[in-house]
């Protein structure tokens, strides 16, 4: 995997993925930035957000639930102090359905957790990750 990150002005930054994807990155206005993106610790929690709901979706679909829809809200808290890094995230997952097992939304995000999205267990090294949960019928 491969990215290069260029520095343009105040402190903005765009990063070019190694797939050929932009993605602008910007900082709060008290510190140079001009805040016209996301700065790069929300993309290191949307990016564990996008890992694990993919892993939940894929996860459901394969075990032929009837899933239309995953959402999960992400809450994080950072050290006070530099490295200033998540101490805890939260995830609440909104999955939608017809007739969504309990079990089978509670084991997919579990396996996701545990044993498939790198990001979140990369993350967990310093955070405590927690989730729940919840099924809305379509």
């Amino acid at each position: 995997m491969e990215c290069a990150v260029r520095w343009f002005n105040g402190m903005s930054f765009v990063a070019e993925t190694g797939s050929g994807h932009l993605v602008a990155m910007d900082g709060a206005p008290e510190a140079g930035g001009r805040n016209l993106a996301p700065r790069p610790m929300e993309l290191l929690l949307a990016g564990a957000g996008g890992c694990t709901s993919f892993d939940v979706v894929m996860i459901l679909k394969r075990g032929h639930q009837e899933i239309s829809g995953c959402e999960v809200k992400l809450t994080a808290q950072r050290a006070d102090t530099d490295p200033k890094v998540f101490t805890g995230i939260h995830m609440h997952f909104v999955v939608t359905g017809k007739g969504l097992k309990p079990e089978a939304v509670e084991r997919a995000i579990k396996l996701s957790a545990e044993k498939y999205c790198s990001a979140t267990i990369m993350l967990g090294k310093t955070a405590e990750v927690t989730h729940d949960w919840e099924i809305v019928e379509a």
